[in-house]
């Protein structure tokens, strides 16, 4: 199954978020389908970039988001 979810980078206690299209099987930081965002918490207020064609194509397609790439998705539209 294929899951959007986050992958995280950045420095220790410094988070910095690439929203990507992965198998569910692949552990967090592996191997990716696409990137299609970037989250970056770290910010006043938080920047969330998304390619909202991308993301549509990937849903439709049977991708699942994750309960905070929801949140993601909701805030950024």
């Amino acid at each position: 199954m294929v899951k959007i979810r986050l992958q995280r980078f950045g420095a220790k206690k410094a988070p910095f978020y690439h929203i990507v299209v992965a198998d569910s099987k692949s552990p967090r930081d592996g191997k990716i389908i696409e990137q299609i965002g970037t989250y970056n918490p770290m910010t006043e207020p938080s920047t969330i970039v998304l390619d909202e064609d991308k993301v549509e194509k990937w849903i439709k397609n049977g991708a699942k988001p994750t309960d905070t790439v929801k949140k993601l998705i909701a805030k950024a539209n």
